[in-house]
């Protein structure tokens, strides 16, 4: 049953939508803030979300702030920066008890207004952050930046990427760079959110119980005339390589990392796409695939072998956990699978579980307010049409002829491996 929508657009650059359920006992609101994935405001997007947990006008430190949320049943409170695509995106967010629960008839209006304070009235001292704050997260987010490597699998994703896009900015970081840390300042970054909140597109959708909600209420009156927005683009979708990359990195490591970065040419909101999701579940997305099956299963060549789609750039991302000495091995067995792939050899069962396992992490997401407010942003960001239950159809209506045709609009940009400092030269993984 499709899930029931209502959409309004209010004063310059906002848009709200409201996704109606019963199941829950509780409701969301979630505040998207959208702007460019820019390397000269990564890093303070970035330390913002860091800096407004801290505190607002009326609850000036995180414990009066979180001592409020107890007071509102147990409110959960969420601020944080993600990349999507080429966008940057600041998300408030926050879920509470529903009226009906609480026996308070004006429970809703005191969360709106709790939430209005965190975005629109941060702790500030004469008009800036506070200093301690600031300094504060400010080192906290250089330690979150320094500690990317100590995950050596989500770095060799990372650099693949870095190195795949380096002409594009889905190349840049999430959390910024260190080099970029030093200059920002207490009144600097006040001055920032001012300027994000007057220019940015922002979205807001709710999900919940259906009742009476004005959500421009949520959005101070001088906020509602703005002029100037920044409006982010569709990032544009390569469909294969201008050079294709070879990136070999030397760290103190006892298992490599390989990852393969391919370009297609199918957007996330083409035809095609739900055949490209299925030709990815069959290669790499799970214990039934082709990779887990002969690499891992048959061969015992790999800790871990994996693809997944990186939807809003058309990028299919291949990741093993091997030994060093087996990079050619599992180079040519990965080759393999996908020739298999691209000629059509896989069994009508193999799509059917393919179907399936789609299917079955798809309708997860109706369980779930945040995810549903995710699925209903994502589209919203790449101007997709179809609901959640279009796409369900859509995949179990797929041709194996389709899932080919998905296939085949692979092409290998970046070939990222990591390796031991102390690993021969003459290794195998290093023979032409």
């Amino acid at each position: 049953m499709p899930l029931k929508t209502e959409k309004e657009e209010f004063g310059e650059g906002f848009r709200s939508t409201k996704i109606y359920l019963d199941k829950f006992k509780s409701n969301y609101l979630a505040f998207y803030i959208i702007r460019p994935l820019d390397r000269e405001e990564v890093t303070m997007n970035a330390l913002l979300p860091m800096v407004l947990n801290r505190g607002t006008k009326n609850y000036s430190n995180k414990i009066l702030l979180e001592r409020k949320l107890e007071e509102l049943y147990g409110a959960n409170l969420s601020i944080s920066s993600s990349k999507r695509g080429e966008r940057q995106v600041i998300k408030f967010s926050i879920e509470w008890a529903d009226e009906k629960y609480t026996n308070e008839e004006s429970f809703d209006n005191e969360v709106f207004e709790m939430f209005k304070e965190v975005i629109y009235d941060p702790y500030l001292i004469d008009g800036e952050f506070s200093h301690k704050y600031v300094e504060g997260e400010k080192n906290n987010l250089a330690n979150k930046i320094n500690n990317k490597i100590n995950d050596k699998r989500s770095y060799a994703i990372n650099r693949c990427i870095e190195e795949m896009c380096k002409s594009e900015s889905f190349s840049i970081y999430k959390y910024g760079y260190l080099q970029d840390l030093e200059a920002i300042d207490a009144k600097g970054l006040a001055e920032h959110y001012e300027n994000i909140l007057m220019t940015s597109q922002i979205e807001i959708i709710y999900t919940g119980n259906k009742k009476e909600l004005s959500l421009d209420k949520i959005i101070p009156k001088k906020y509602l005339n703005r002029e100037n927005i920044n409006y982010v683009e569709r990032e544009e979708i390569l469909s294969k390589p201008y050079v294709k990359n070879q990136i070999v990195e030397k760290l103190d490591v006892t298992q490599g990392k390989l990852v393969l970065g391919f370009r297609t040419k199918i957007a996330y909101e083409m035809d095609l796409y739900p055949a490209l999701l299925l030709a990815n579940e069959l290669l790499g997305g799970g214990p039934n695939s082709k990779l887990f099956k002969d690499v891992r299963e048959k061969h015992s060549l790999a800790y871990y072998v994996t693809s997944n789609i990186i939807k809003h750039k058309s990028i299919m991302i291949l990741d093993a956990g091997i030994e060093f000495q087996n990079y050619n091995k599992i180079s040519e067995l990965i080759n393999e699978n996908i020739k298999e792939l691209q000629e059509g050899k896989f069994s009508d069962e193999d799509l059917s579980i393919a179907k399936r396992a789609l299917r079955t992490s798809s309708e997860s997401i109706v369980d779930s307010a945040k995810l549903i407010s995710e699925f209903y942003f994502g589209n919203f960001i790449t101007n997709e049409s179809r609901n959640l239950e279009e796409l369900l159809d859509e995949i179990d209506n797929v041709s194996r002829e389709e899932v080919v045709e998905a296939i085949n609009t692979l092409n290998l940009d970046t070939i990222y491996f990591m390796r031991g400092t102390g690993e021969e030269e003459n290794n195998e993984s290093n023979k032409e």
